[in-house]
C-alpha cells in the first residue's frame, strides 16, 4: 500500500516506520519543515524512542518512508491515511481543533476515491462521525461510505515503547460503516504484529468495536480510569499520612486481592493522556461527578507536596533554596507536557522559595528557556522536592544535594537511609516511618 501519516510527533513518525517496515511505501506529512528535512536525513527529530533511530534509518535508506510538509499532495497519491495530529485541551476542557481542523482540509483536498481514512488522535465522542466526515466530504466533493471510507483507531502506546506496546495491545477499531470497518480491520492486520496474549479471552489483533463512537469512548475510558485511580489513590495517600499510616502498605495489602487495583499516588499526574483525556471526557458527559474530583485532587498534589515540604522545614520557605527534581513529567521520558514540575514550582515560588531545577536529560539551556534556573547535583540546597522519578535519582544522597535539610520523596523512589538527620517525607507516608529526625531548616545552605 500507499499509506501517508499525518503528524510526524512521538507516535506518528513510529507509526510511519511500523508501516514502512512492514512492506509499505509511507509518506509523512507534517507542517514543521526542519521535522521533515531530519526525517528524509535518516534521522531521529526527538530522542528517547527505543530502536526508532535504528529503524528510520533503515525505512530511510531503502527508499520506503520520505517525508513532506505537503499533506495535500501526499494524500492525493495515497491508499490509506492516518492522522495523528494533536489535540489540545484549554483550562474550560474545551477542545482547540485548530491543528486537526487545518490538517483534515488539507487532507479533504487531496482526497481520491477508494481512499481508507483512519484518526488516532484521541477525540470526544462523536467527533469522526460529526466533524471530520462533513469536513472531508466538503473538502473533496466525495461522499463517505460510497466514494471513501472513514473509522477511528485510538492509538494506545506509551512513548518511549511505541514499537513494543504496538504488539502488546489490541488494535481497537471503529467504522463508520461496515464497509469502513472492515476495510479498516484488513489494513491494521496488514500494518501491525501482534503478541501472543493468552490473558485474552477474546485473543490479541484487531478489535471491532462496532462504531466509532465506542471505539472513541474506549480510549477515554481506559485513561480516565487511570485518572480516577490515581485520584483516589491521592486521596487515600493524604488521609494516611496524617493519619500515622503508610498508605504504601496499605495499597499493597489491598491489591493482593485480585478485585483491588490501586494505583501510586504521588507528587503528579503529567503526561499528553491522564491529565488531558479526562477533560475530553467531561466535555462530552459535564455531569461526571467522580471525574472531575479525581482530576481536581490530582490538580491539586503539586501545591500539598510544596505544604508538606514548608511543614517539614518548620517554618516559611521564604528565602530558602529549594530544587525540584526532575522537569520531565515522568521518569525516562523527555517531555514536559502537564509535567507536575509547573505546579511545585510555582507552589514553592508564591511562598517565596528560590526555585532551582535539574532534570539529567535537559541541559541547562534547555531548563533556563523553560523559565528555571538549573541546578546542578553537589551545590547547596535547603529544600528538595523529587518530582520525577528517573533513574538516575535511585542512588541520590546528602552528599549529592550538599545542605540539604528536607526531601519530599514525590515518587516513593529515594532510599531515606541515605539522607540521615534530614527531614524526609513520602507522599502517603507519615513522617515517623522514615526515621529520620524533623530538622528545621534554620540559616540557608548557600
Amino acid at each position: 500500500m500507499k499509506i501517508t501519516v499525518v503528524g510526524l510527533g512521538k507516535i506518528g513518525l513510529p507509526l510511519a516506520v511500523q508501516y514502512a517496515r512492514s512492506g509499505n511505501q509511507v509518506t509523512g506529512a507534517d507542517v514543521n519543515p526542519r521535522v521533515v528535512e531530519l526525517v528524509n536525513a535518516g534521522t531521529e527529530p526527538f530522542p528517547g524512542e527505543a530502536d526508532l533511530a535504528q529503524y528510520l534509518a533503515e525505512a530511510t535508506r531503502a527508499g520506503a518512508l520520505t517525508a513532506t510538509t505537503d499533506t495535500t499532495s501526499a494524500v492525493a497519491a495515497s491508499d490509506a491515511v492516518v492522522v495523528v495530529v494533536p489535540l489540545f485541551v484549554d483550562d474550560e476542557a474545551r477542545p482547540d481543533f485548530t491543528a486537526m481542523d487545518a490538517a483534515t482540509d488539507a487532507i479533504g483536498r487531496g482526497l481520491r476515491p477508494g481512499t481508507l481514512v483512519l484518526y488516532e488522535t484521541t477525540l470526544p465522542v462523536g467527533t469522526t462521525r460529526s466533524r471530520w466526515r462533513p469536513r472531508l466530504e466538503e473538502r473533496s466533493g466525495l461522499v463517505e461510505g460510497q466514494d471513501f471510507h472513514l473509522a477511528f483507531s485510538p492509538e494506545r502506546v506509551l512513548t518511549g515503547r511505541v514499537f513494543a506496546d504496538l504488539r502488546k495491545y489490541p488494535k481497537l477499531i471503529g467504522g463508520l460503516s461496515a464497509e469502513g470497518a472492515a476495510r479498516a480491520a484488513r489494513f491494521y492486520e496488514s500494518v501491525l504484529q501482534f503478541d501472543e496474549r493468552p490473558d485474552l479471552a477474546r485473543g490479541n489483533g484487531v478489535w471491532d468495536l462496532g462504531s466509532a463512537e465506542a471505539a472513541e469512548m474506549a480510549k477515554l475510558a481506559e485513561t480516565t480510569y487511570r485518572d480516577v485511580n490515581i485520584g483516589l489513590a491521592n486521596q487515600f495517600a493524604v488521609f494516611a499520612a496524617a493519619n500515622g499510616i503508610d498508605v504504601h502498605q496499605v495499597i499493597e495489602a489491598s491489591n493482593s486481592q485480585p478485585y483491588s487495583h490501586i494505583h501510586r499516588p504521588g507528587v503528579a499526574v503529567g503526561g499528553h493522556c491522564i491529565p488531558v483525556y479526562p477533560r475530553l471526557y467531561l466535555w462530552n458527559d459535564p455531569d461526571a461527578t467522580v471525574v472531575r474530583s479525581a482530576r481536581q485532587a490530582n490538580a491539586e498534589m503539586p501545591e500539598y507536596a510544596v505544604a508538606l515540604a514548608e511543614s517539614a522545614a518548620g517554618g516559611s520557605l521564604a528565602g530558602r533554596r529549594l530544587v525540584v527534581l526532575g522537569a520531565s513529567y515522568r521518569g525516562g521520558v523527555k517531555e514536559t507536557a502537564f509535567s507536575g514540575v509547573f505546579g511545585v514550582v510555582d507552589a514553592a515560588r508564591k511562598r517565596g522559595a528560590d526555585v532551582l531545577v535539574h532534570d539529567p536529560m535537559y541541559s541547562d539551556d534547555e531548563l533556563q528557556t523553560l523559565g528555571w534556573e538549573p541546578y546542578h547535583l553537589g551545590d547547596p540546597v535547603d529544600v528538595v522536592v523529587l518530582q520525577a522519578d528517573h533513574e538516575s535519582y535511585r542512588t541520590l544522597s546528602s552528599h549529592d544535594l550538599l545542605g540539604v535539610k528536607v526531601v519530599i520523596d514525590g515518587r516513593k523512589v529515594l532510599d531515606p537511609k541515605r539522607f540521615p538527620e534530614v527531614a524526609f517525607r513520602v507522599i502517603g507516608a507519615p513522617a515517623a516511618s522514615t526515621r529520620n529526625a524533623l530538622v528545621d531548616v534554620g540559616e540557608s545552605a548557600r
